[in-house]
């Protein structure tokens, strides 16, 4: 059996503005450390996870030069 990838459809923040909780496509809330796990396994489509300058793990939207679809810009709930 084929596993579906999930796409971010809105994200929660904490009052940082920092994400903290991904709403997937199937309805799905996952925090920030499992869905960056999921993007490691492919779970997840058009996200990745980088090292920043911190030497943390960050998750981010693959850039394809819409700011639109980027994690900070997308719905909240």
């Amino acid at each position: 059996m084929e596993k579906r990838q999930e796409s971010v459809i809105a994200v929660r923040k904490n009052g940082d503005d920092d994400i903290i909780e991904l709403k997937l496509s199937n309805g799905r809330v996952v925090d920030y450390k499992e869905a960056q796990q999921m993007a490691k396994s492919g779970m997840i489509v058009n996200v990745n996870v980088f090292k920043g300058g911190d030497g943390e793990e960050h998750l981010r939207s693959n850039p394809d030069g819409d700011p639109t679809n980027n994690l900070d810009n997308l719905p909240q709930f």
